[in-house]
């Protein structure tokens, strides 16, 4: 391949132009990228059709909870009753049901520790070896007990972290209502434990300097699983990974806690009076009407509470109306501030937007976390539905967690207060990202146990949105088609495809977050356009609200109103590990042969001309030989010695002018037009089949980018080429000029080819500087220090 646009003259034939026709290989059955999805994707039914909207026969579950639950302050117990009202909407009778005891993840004959695997390496540490070894914390369900609506016991059976009830009679089909009475305790875990609280996703930090204890509690009681009309009952094991999938409800919830302590929960508050003081009830009823954040419980007094340590209890009472999950967390450390959001179309106005946290976390959550949770409920609310619920909590804990109207959330500054731009930007996209849970999975219920992605990429996706509303230059991580170049062009024994079930990922992060958010964000920004994702993104939200949708959904909506064939798009990033590497190969320049002799002649006059200047033997003989035979003796020259083939004769005249007279009027201004013509060869190297966006650079600086549909691979996805036709010199192509479609090569996007950069030479280039301050400082001790020293 010549590194460089080569010129030619094409014959213009007006009368006999065709198509060319790329084959390729032939099957015995379909294997191109266009093929439609047929078996990957579920037979449509009543209950889910065609369109990817909920069917005339949709149904689902519900389940209804009455709860109180006890904080044990000293021993770091839970204990817990609940009456859990069922009710049967399947056309099914169900002669038993199954509960979720997800807490048993951390008991101590837990799969997740049997089939954890690990290596021991040289140079192990003792945490390392602990956390490979140390199973002997129980912090298992302890059931005491599982009733009827009498009291009677029940036959329950315990599988792991699922529990199945038997029931004395078939619950009936459509109109059948169960209520069971359990009771049950637990030991809740040290969340600074990274053996137990990657798992279990709640429990307790303990602050040694102050002697006292922050709770945040989940998966902390006995539920309902789901039971559906494409899987039956979803009782998978839960091994940590993949999280939940649960039947909407309303929840009655009494939270018992010492006297000193502050509860945030999902649901509204409804005894305010009875847990806060007159000065606390004026501040919070002035939030909900503040648009800036009002501090309910202030710092000092939260402070004072660490020091005096109450031996009362009171309780806190919640409801929460149509959640599928219920969160609390409670502690005498936390601070508490609100403010009122209103948002058009919300059935509740003002949303309470709020945050708790120790003071551990001042200055960062004070500024940022409740303006972060309003920000992403507009912006969330803009791209899918109005936002239903009254409250939305961010709660700061040692890691982030999504909860119905409650998150948890880290990101917690240096003991000084100071804080790098890496802890402000992760604090606030963990504040974007947990909180936008409450759209996806909490409201568009899709089940977390089989699909990661569904709500986690979708989200991250979401979570990127909000992000780059938040600050033009706000350093996203998933959403940029850069940035998940490196995961793709990874040896592909390290990635499966987005559709892989989500205790078999092998790259979680990258493959359930990262991928599926920059597919969507390129599905938006480059292969549908933003007016026609946004309208189709935002149906699919709305059909499935408060509901359970399933892969399938998702891309039959997307396709159904966008009026777009995807199947091609969701077959490559979804169903394989195929890559974008799509190669610019050759660029070749074709001119029309005018027939006029008063232009083609001179150019091939000029072409004999530089032929001749770029032959090395005829130029040293120039200068090596004085004279040659015909030179020598005149007698040796004939006609064509003198003869000009490059000359302009009549006759050539005349031919040009019987030409123009056969040429209809658009054929002549064509040849008139002066038009340049480019081919350009691409071949597809990494398997996966976008748009071609190309920019074209001429001669006289000015460019021009045209955008190709990915259907131009549609006869041959191995290989394509294209003509393109300017009024003017083109200099260079690039491909994917602003890098939007995850190309993991671009050093053959560019024609002629251009040296790339080494990491190592852009490193220098930018003079080898890392940012921050000396001995590791983030900028702001940096700057805290250079002031201090100004001021002495």
């Amino acid at each position: 391949m010549r590194n460089e646009i080569i010129h030619t003259t094409v014959l213009l034939l007006f009368s006999s132009l065709g198509l060319a026709s790329s084959a390729f290989a032939q099957s015995n059955t379909d294997q191109t990228k266009f093929r439609q999805l047929g078996v990957e994707l579920p037979t449509p039914n009543t209950y889910r059709t065609a369109s990817g909207a909920p069917g005339e026969d949709y149904w689902q579950q519900r389940a209804d909870y009455d709860i109180k639950v006890e904080i044990d302050d000293e021993k770091q117990r839970l204990y817990g009753k609940e009456t859990i009202t069922y009710n049967n909407l399947s056309p099914h009778p169900l002669s038993y049901v199954w509960i979720q005891l997800d807490q048993n993840v951390v008991h101590p004959n837990s799969d997740t520790y049997k089939t954890t695997t690990n290596k021991l390496s040289e140079r192990s540490t003792l945490t390392q070896l602990n956390m490979m070894t140390d199973t002997t914390f129980d912090g298992g369900f302890k059931i005491e007990y599982v009733k009827d609506a009498t009291g009677k016991a029940l036959k329950y059976t315990i599988n792991k972290t699922m529990m199945r009830v038997d029931l004395p009679a078939p619950l009936a089909a459509k109109t059948g209502k169960l209520t069971l009475q359990i009771g049950w305790w637990y030991n809740i875990n040290d969340r600074q434990n990274p053996l137990l609280s990657a798992d279990s996703r709640g429990g307790f930090e303990f602050f040694p300097e102050d002697g006292n204890y922050l709770y945040t509690l989940a998966q902390w009681f006995p539920r309902m699983a789901v039971y559906d009309d494409y899987n039956g009952w979803q009782h998978k094991q839960f091994l940590g990974r993949g999280e939940f999938t649960l039947p909407f409800g309303n929840y009655t919830v009494a939270i018992t806690v010492p006297s000193d302590h502050i509860v945030a929960a999902t649901g509204v508050l409804q005894n305010a009076k009875d847990v806060l003081t007159p000065e606390q009830l004026k501040r919070f009823e002035a939030s909900k009407t503040s648009a800036n954040p009002v501090v309910i419980v202030t710092q000092e007094e939260a402070t004072a509470k660490e020091k005096t340590k109450a031996t009362t209890k009171k309780t806190w009472i919640y409801k929460a109306e149509n959640v599928r999950d219920y969160a609390f967390g409670t502690s005498r450390k936390y601070i508490w501030d609100a403010m009122g959001v209103q948002l058009d179309g919300a059935a509740h106005n003002p949303i309470m937007a709020m945050s708790y946290y120790p003071k551990e976390a001042n200055p960062l959550y004070g500024q940022y976390s409740t303006e972060a949770v309003a920000h992403t409920l507009r912006i969330y609310s803009k791209h899918t539905f109005p936002y239903p619920y009254p409250v939305a909590i961010s709660v700061e804990a040692s890691n982030g967690m999504e909860y119905p109207m409650i998150c948890f959330n880290y990101g917690r500054p240096e003991k000084d207060g100071t804080y790098s731009d890496r802890t402000k930007y992760g604090m606030l996209s963990v504040v974007f990202h947990e909180v936008g849970h409450n759209f996806f999975p909490m409201i568009v219920n899709s089940d977390e146990r089989q699909w990661t992605w569904m709500d986690e990429g979708i989200n991250s996706f979401c979570q990127f949105l909000a992000e780059q509303e938040w600050q033009r230059d706000y350093p996203s991580g998933s959403g940029p088609a850069r940035n998940i170049i490196s995961y793709m062009k990874a040896d592909k024994s390290v990635q499966n495809p987005i559709m892989t079930n989500s205790e078999s990922i092998i790259n979680f992060g990258s493959n359930a977050y990262g991928k599926p958010a920059t597919a969507m964000n390129i599905l938006r920004e480059t292969v549908m356009g933003r007016e026609l994702f946004d309208f189709a993104f935002r149906e699919y939200a709305r059909r499935w609200a408060f509901k359970h949708p399933t892969p399938a959904d998702l891309f039959r909506t997307m396709e159904d109103a966008s009026g777009m064939d995807l199947d091609w798009f969701w077959r490559g990033w979804f169903y394989t590990t195929d890559n974008v590497d799509i190669s610019l190969d050759n660029v070749a320049e074709f001119r029309l042969d005018s027939k006029n002799p008063e232009v083609e002649k001179p150019l091939l006059a000029q072409k004999t001309k530089e032929k001749l200047e770029n032959d090395v033997t005829y130029q040293n003989n120039k200068k090596d030989l004085t004279t040659v035979a015909v030179e020598r003796n005149p007698a040796l020259n004939d006609f064509y010695n003198s003869y000009d083939p490059n000359g302009i004769t009549t006759g050539d005249r005349e031919r040009y002018k019987q030409y123009l007279q056969t040429l209809d009027p658009k054929e002549r201004a064509l040849l008139e037009s002066g038009k340049r013509f480019y081919q350009l060869d691409f071949s597809n190297k990494g398997g996966l089949v976008m748009p071609l966006i190309l920019k074209f650079v001429f001669e006289d600086g000015s460019s021009h980018i045209r955008r190709i549909p990915a259907e131009i691979w549609r006869l041959n996805d191995k290989e394509v080429t294209k003509v393109f036709a300017f009024d003017k010199p083109v200099v260079e192509v690039i491909l994917d000029p602003s890098e939007e479609t995850a190309d993991v090569d671009t050093e053959n996007n560019f024609f002629p080819r251009k040296p790339q950069m080494s990491k190592f030479e852009l490193f220098k280039q930018q003079g080898g500087m890392r940012r921050g301050g000396p001995m590791g400082e983030n900028p702001m001790q940096a700057a805290k220090k250079e002031g201090q020293k100004a001021g002495n």
